[in-house]
């Protein structure tokens, strides 16, 4: 029998029962459509997690002191980081990073909605923006002039912008007092990824300039000094040639904590891919059921059909004939399923990129394997019956009714 020729009648014995062939291939359609979606689900939380980690700033590694401390117990305050460090961390790694900044903090009270309340007050430079991935709202952010300067300018949070002046435009140009004195509000800035309050930035944050930020605080310490690597790879490099940098600077006792986002990106896509691994799983536990549906299916079909097995091996049919009909059929469920299931399993994510702006990413690789596998499904659950149709004996099958 030529192929054509099988498949042809291979077609028209699954026609000949749509409602089961249909019922049967449904397991597939549900299997591969739940391979896509779960790879796609996968990705796409990887890829956000990874870009609200990144979105803290990317290629980032900062430093800060440790309690310093002399033999005596008494807190040193040379040991802490100084903007004089910071200049000697941009001149020494000029070639390999793209920023270099520090932060001072202290905090004072403004009056808000009609009662005083506790705000940060953070001093740094024009460098603090590009670094920590900071989007500007309204107005502008601190450039060289301000520091250089010592300017009294100020940016506020959104937050806060809109609680003492109403909005983000209202509050440019206005003016608030900062450990008595006065600061022209010109700009409003928010964290491009939320940090919830783990980093120097709370809700209600004023940045100034670092050089004003002197006047208030009585020791000169720099916490955290955020340093911007130019490539991902030189993330390492440089996370320890700040901690030797640091540590040439200032006497042997003091210590250094410097650190980089590297550890929580790796942590990040091993969770990832652990649970893409136990969806996937799972997918492929249905898909698996789904054969068996097939293999039941098509043994059901052999009993059926045992005369017609028998009236074609008495006209010729080899067995060999008997069992690529047969199989061919197992495979065509299968395929057919599959093929209905990528449909639905790529559907989905399209009709959300249309209706919205999110950009889902569809796993090419995904679809290949879900294709590969409906039809490794159809030949592997399919060989049984077809095997045992091949097998029947002639005479057998013509007396059976």
């Amino acid at each position: 029998m030529f192929l054509g020729e099988a498949l042809s009648f291979s077609f028209n014995a699954l026609r000949a029962n749509r409602v089961r062939t249909f019922l049967t291939a449904l397991g597939l359609v549900i299997g591969n459509a739940s391979v896509i979606l779960v790879v796609t689900i996968s990705m796409t939380s990887r890829d956000y997690i990874l870009e609200q980690i990144e979105g803290i700033g990317s290629n980032m590694v900062y430093a800060s002191a440790t309690v310093g401390a002399q033999p005596g117990g008494g807190q040193v305050d040379a040991d802490h980081v100084k903007m004089s460090d910071v200049r000697a961390v941009r001149e020494q790694l000029a070639d390999r990073i793209a920023a270099a900044t520090g932060v001072e903090t202290s905090f004072d009270r403004l009056v808000i909605d009609g009662r005083e309340e506790d705000v940060t007050v953070i001093g740094s430079d024009q460098y603090y923006n590009p670094v920590r991935n900071l989007v500007v709202l309204a107005g502008r952010p601190l450039d060289s002039s301000d520091v250089t300067l010592s300017q009294k300018v100020a940016l506020v949070t959104e937050r806060l912008g809109k609680r003492l002046f109403g909005g983000q435009e209202a509050a440019i140009g206005k003016t608030i007092k900062i450990h008595g004195l006065d600061f022209t509000v010109v700009g409003t800035f928010k964290e491009k990824v939320e940090s919830f309050g783990l980093s120097e930035l709370a809700q209600e944050t004023v940045l100034i300039p670092i050089t004003v930020m002197s006047y208030f605080v009585p020791v000169e310490r720099i916490d955290p000094l955020y340093v911007q690597a130019r490539r991902a790879e030189d993330v390492l490099p440089v996370t320890q040639e700040v901690q030797q940098i640091l540590e040439s600077r200032h006497r042997a006792g003091a210590r250094y904590l410097v650190q980089n986002l590297t550890a929580i990106l790796d942590a990040a896509k091993k969770i990832s891919l652990i649970l893409s691994l136990v969806l996937v799983l799972v997918s492929a536990i249905a898909l698996i059921i789904s054969g068996i549906g097939i293999m039941n299916i098509m043994l059901v079909t052999v009993t059926e059909r045992t005369r017609e097995i028998g009236v074609r091996m008495a006209v010729g049919a080899a067995r060999r004939d008997i069992l690529q009909q047969f199989l061919l059929e197992a495979v065509l469920i299968s395929v057919a399923g599959g093929g209905a299931g990528i449909l639905l399993g790529v559907a989905m994510p399209l009709t959300v990129r249309y209706l919205t702006d999110f950009i889902i990413p569809i796993s090419k690789l995904s679809i290949a394997v879900a294709f590969a596998v409906s039809c490794l499904v159809g030949l592997i659950f399919g060989l049984l019956p077809a095997n045992r149709a091949a097998r029947l004996n002639p005479t057998d099958a013509l007396r059976y009714e």
